[in-house]
């Protein structure tokens, strides 16, 4: 038994990271201090919290600590660790979409250029990221047309050139007409041009233009003069402002009732180059310099690009050792600034203007799709909150429910909630519906305040009428008792819609009670597929755990004296129970928490049995 008094006693007045678990050994937020002891009490103390800590410290079951050397290392491994196990208290990047990047294979013999969505560390040159693939591609072409690098994605040596060789977009490396030298210098220019080191590309092509007219080689010159004339007008489209270094990213932070959104926009030699933006939920009351902090942190720790300087409204607590830890992997300097005046704060501004405009425009446009819910379901108000159920299991055996929550519009991951079935037995899904829905209800009239919240605008089944049916019957089961038992004036009028699919297992439509199919625009319909997967995802995933964890059941479950955590540590070493039987007793006892006592007895029931 983890007793929590206890152990706040122990903790060192060292640096390191902390890990919360919850009672299902789940690792549910991980943070980094500098004096543990400080920082882990603090947590268990009568202290301000926001809403989202104390939820997390309610779920805490016990803790452990990784002691490091200083507050850097400190910083990164929370990083890693926050990055591997996803902890759901956690401040969590999960943008749209990934971005396109221009990479330049700089390793090879005969570099090539090309867009990615992955960045990997391997000495590449990456670029961007650009707004959307559309810019990215066109800077490609530009470059593939203008500096006529190699169009193929893999090279060889050919006994003739290609088709671009003849209409001048290439230079035919693999057929030796151009050194590596020569081609290398093509690329150093394109690598300028992708920096925003306009002015030095344009010096060096005017050197090779009056070279070439002096040589009388006039078709050269005039070829160097339209790639000059190309490359100042692509220039002159990408200029932002009047900035006067280069190498920022800037960050702007906005806030809604429901969401935040970050918003990033990358400078290079005054010049924007691409922006991104996250949404981030349930971080409405955490202060912006907090969130800021863990944004920068996930964002950029293990990033293999790296600007200059990052710029923010505010300044970050934890600025000094981040910037410590950037520097380290970049090996220069990296800045986390908070401009005051000029043209950098008007920057800033600019950010979260657009942070702003972005999240507004977000959600007008899940407003928008609910106003055409509410007609389209013949709703008298626009549904705010909507919970999806679906039953899973497999010939009446581990019997769950998953229950997902859409809450103006946006699906909730951590309101979801997974239940196993008590009563009914053998397969019987449209009971299993009705038993699970009257639960759930159960539980906001008892207490409204409570984890579920109060009652639902409206219910979705995964399936067709037995299920709407089954959903019905559960709210007449509890509006009986509420009026039987409760003897209370409280009157439950909450519609009911199905989700079919097609025999390919795609939301087809939505069905009404009287078995009326609900035409639906494709915007709402991909909403509710998405809505359905959720659900049956949750549903799903929460079977195979509980069939996994009965498949898993071993003979050490029978010692006594092994607990979940030394049948890990066991199996972990040996890697099954057949090894343990054939490891030898002594190796047995040099387990963590196994004595040689428990390690004879572990011996001879294993043998036995």
């Amino acid at each position: 038994m983890f007793d929590i008094e206890a152990e706040l006693k122990k903790l060192p007045n060292k640096p390191g990271v902390y890990i919360m678990h919850d009672k299902n050994d789940k690792i549910i937020y991980v943070g980094k201090a500098i004096s543990l002891k400080n920082r882990v009490r603090q947590y268990f103390r009568k202290t301000n919290k926001t809403k989202r800590i104390e939820n997390m410290v309610s779920l805490i079951d016990h803790f452990e600590y990784i002691v490091t050397d200083n507050e850097a290392e400190a910083l990164i491994l929370e990083c890693n660790l926050i990055k591997k196990n996803m902890p759901k208290f956690n401040v969590l990047l999960k943008d749209d979409k990934t971005y396109p990047y221009i990479k330049v294979n700089v390793k090879a013999d005969y570099p090539d250029v090309y867009i990615t969505r992955r960045i990997l560390n391997d000495g590449a040159k990456y670029f961007g990221p650009y707004a959307n693939a559309g810019s990215a591609k066109e800077m490609v072409d530009f470059i593939k047309t203008k500096f006529k690098i190699r169009q193929c994605k893999t090279f060889k040596y050919k006994d003739r050139p290609c088709l671009n060789y003849h209409i001048k977009k290439c230079m035919a490396p693999c057929m030796g007409y151009i050194s590596k030298e020569e081609y290398r210098k093509q690329i150093n220019q394109v690598i300028d041009l992708l920096e925003g080191k306009i002015d030095r590309i344009v010096k060096q092509l005017k050197l090779e233009m009056m070279e070439a007219s002096e040589k009388l080689e006039y078709e050269k010159a005039a070829d160097i003069r339209n790639k000059i004339l190309a490359i100042e007008n692509i220039s002159k489209r990408q200029k932002v402002s009047n900035i006067s270094e280069n190498d920022i990213d800037v960050i702007g932070i906005a806030k809604s009732k429901y969401q935040v959104c970050i918003e990033q926009f990358f400078i290079r030699n005054s010049k924007m180059i691409g922006r991104k933006h996250y949404f981030l939920d349930n971080l409405q009351d955490e202060e912006d310099k907090e969130i800021l902090s863990s944004f920068i942190k996930q964002y950029y720790i293990n990033n293999p690009i790296l600007p200059h300087k990052i710029m923010v409204k505010e300044e970050i607590d934890d600025k000094d050792v981040i910037e410590q830890s950037l520097a380290n992997q970049a090996g220069r300097k990296v800045e986390i600034k908070s401009p005051q005046r000029g043209e950098k704060l008007k920057l800033v501004e600019m950010a979260e203007n657009n942070a702003k405009i972005t999240l507004d425009n977000k959600e007008k446009d899940k407003t928008a799709i609910l106003t055409e819910l509410k007609d389209v379901l013949k709703l008298q108000n626009i549904p705010r909150k909507i919970e999806c159920f679906d039953i899973s299991n497999i010939s009446g055996t581990n019997m769950v429910a998953g229950m997902c929550v859409m809450q103006d519009g946006i699906i909730k991951k951590n309101l979801s909630r997974r239940f196993k079935i008590k009563t009914v037995i053998g397969q019987d899904d449209p009971a299993c519906m009705r038993e699970v829905v009257t639960r759930r209800l159960k539980h906001s009239v008892e207490n409204p305040d409570g984890g579920f919240g109060k009652l639902p605008d409206v219910i979705f089944a995964d399936g067709g009428i037995t299920q709407i049916r089954a959903i019905k019957q559960a709210i007449l089961d509890v509006q009986k008792w509420i009026d039987n038992e409760l003897n209370r004036e409280f009157r439950i009028n909450i519609p009911v819609f199905g989700m079919v699919k097609d025999d390919k297992h795609q939301t087809r439509a939505l069905i009404d009670e009287n078995k009326t199919e609900i035409l639906i625009s494709e915007k709402l319909m991909n909403l509710i597929t998405n809505f359905q997967d959720q659900v049956h995802d949750t549903a799903i995933n929460y079977h195979r755990k509980l069939r996994d964890k009965e498949t898993t059941r071993s003979k050490l479950d029978e010692i006594n004296g092994i607990g979940p955590a030394k049948k890990k540590a066991l199996l972990k070493k040996f890697g099954s129970v057949k090894k343990i039987v054939e490891a030898p007793t002594e190796e047995i006892a040099k387990v963590n928490g196994i004595n040689m006592k428990l390690a004879e007895e572990i011996k001879e029931k294993l043998c036995n049995n």
